[in-house]
């Protein structure tokens, strides 16, 4: 039997990818290693929205020349953005690469592993407009995915909005969506398989089908999308990542009121609080813009947990414009956030932009707001201490002896299971809360709730922390 690896850098994008490209494997023939020096096969998934995953994937591949050596036959895959961006460049500076895939290019895999098998090395990377890149097999029946009970599905690819620091329009090409039709089926598939979440992905995930509305094409809205899986039957979630604050319209706000099962967390991205560093930015929204959306989702879904992207060191960014930032991430309050250094990516509008901020600054921005969200963060949970919600069981915790899962909020909640219960990844279980850290919430097993307890939890929670904001015990 032959035995494959994947390395997985980047987005949840990059992380469904190499779900796709396990299953083509298995279809294939293949199965998994247990460890890569069990492996004769190794695809590098390879990320590009940050320089430093450029630099881990060359490092990489100089040091699998050895894993490639050390037995005969052999192969090195690499797919991704940075696959994308360099192609046939990859093949001739690393011979120990085999083949090379861009992200429109999944479906080629296992003709690429026949083909260097064979003793062809080649680059697949053309972009793909045509829909059918979409159509892959369904799960194998031995492919049981890394998240029993949670699965992304793809609802649309690429970006047109060109953020001026964002490589994704090069790397992940323009904007298409699948049919409505195609992503109902595959959600009703994994609901029947036992799926009881799943993540609805894209670039801009809310622009969803929008080009094809536009033009009369038969398509839906992404919040009638999002309305018509939530009528399949065992599906208790539904999440959607990464969307963008224009693409919010009064339908999928009201979505988060009225749809039970979409959970009440949104990912969404702010990247800067100053109007004039969001303007270089082309981010197309204001501060003010911003503020009023996290307002309209909270009057909708009260309890809503709000997560973002945050980009500090933005070239020109002043110390004023970056204490605008700090300014409205203490006033939105957010449960949490992915913040980072700028990263200048070729090719990109912001890479030729002067005012390049000293890195010694850069970092010092990037602790002062990441000690900022701590306190946030420690704030938003503390407030939950003592109420009921429902996990979906991931697997066996960092902390010995407990296991975790998520919470309809996103957030890591710890379980020590009382005796002679073993409950598996992908159960949904009922717990109570009863500690709150930093980075997690810990709970115990509970009696699940009524509606009616449900309901008063849920306003005692959007209660405490409207609370905590007033009274400023969210910030650091």
């Amino acid at each position: 039997m032959r035995r494959f690896a994947v390395r997985t850098y980047g987005c949840q994008m990059n992380q469904h990818d190499t779900e796709k490209v396990s299953n083509l494997l298995h279809h294939g023939g293949w199965r998994p290693a247990a460890r890569e020096d069990e492996a004769d096969l190794l695809v590098v998934n390879t990320c590009s929205i940050r320089e430093k995953a450029e630099h881990r994937l060359y490092s990489d591949l100089g040091a699998l020349r050895a894993w490639k050596a050390a037995a005969p036959g052999r192969l090195v895959g690499v797919g991704g953005c940075v696959a994308q961006q360099e192609g046939d460049e990859i093949l001739r500076r690393f011979p120990q690469v085999d083949f090379v895939f861009g992200t429109h290019n999944l479906r080629r895999v296992p003709a690429l592993v026949a083909g260097a098998e064979a003793g062809r090395r080649r680059a697949a990377l053309a972009e793909v407009r045509d829909p059918a890149r979409f159509d892959l097999p369904e799960r194998h029946p031995a492919y049981a995915g890394a998240t029993p009970g949670r699965a992304w599905v793809t609802v649309m690819e690429g970006c047109d909005m060109f953020c001026s620091f964002c490589i994704v329009p090069t790397t992940r090409g323009r904007e298409i969506s699948r049919s409505a039709d195609a992503i109902e089926a595959e959600a009703r598939g994994l609901a029947a398989g036992g799926v009881r979440e799943i993540t609805l992905l894209g670039q801009t995930v809310n622009a969803y089908g929008r080009h094809d509305v536009r033009r009369g094409r038969s398509q839906v809205p992404f919040a009638a999308l999002v309305r018509r899986l939530a009528t399949i039957p065992g599906l208790a979630r539904i999440r959607y990542t990464s969307p963008h604050p224009i693409f919010f319209d009064a339908d999928l706000v009201r979505a988060h009121r009225e749809l039970e099962n979409l959970c009440p967390h949104v990912h969404l991205p702010l990247q800067s609080g100053s109007d004039r560093i969001l303007e270089q930015m082309r981010r197309r929204h204001t501060r003010d813009d911003f503020r009023r959306l996290a307002e309209r989702l909270r009057e909708a879904r009260p309890d809503v947990a709000l997560t973002t992207d945050l980009i500090v060191a933005f070239p020109g960014e002043s110390d004023a414009d970056f204490r605008d930032t700090l300014e409205l991430v203490r006033e939105i309050g957010f449960v949490d956030a992915y913040s980072f250094k700028y990263s200048p990516r070729p090719g990109t509008r912001a890479a030729e932009l002067p005012g390049c901020v000293p890195a010694e600054e850069a970092q010092a921005r990037l602790q002062e707001l990441q000690a900022l969200q701590r306190g946030l963060t420690l704030a938003a949970h503390r407030a939950r201490v003592g109420q009921a919600t429902e996990i979906l069981l991931e697997g066996a915790s960092r902390r010995p002896g407990q296991v975790m899962g998520r919470d309809p909020y996103h957030r890591v909640v710890n379980l020590s299971p009382p005796a002679g219960l073993d409950p598996r990844p992908g159960e949904l279980l009922p717990v109570r809360l009863v500690e709150a850290t930093p980075h997690s919430l810990i709970a115990e097993l509970a009696v699940k709730e009524t509606h009616g307890q449900a309901d008063e939890a849920k306003r005692r929670r959007a209660e405490s922390v409207k609370i905590a904001s007033r009274t400023g015990s969210f910030s650091a």
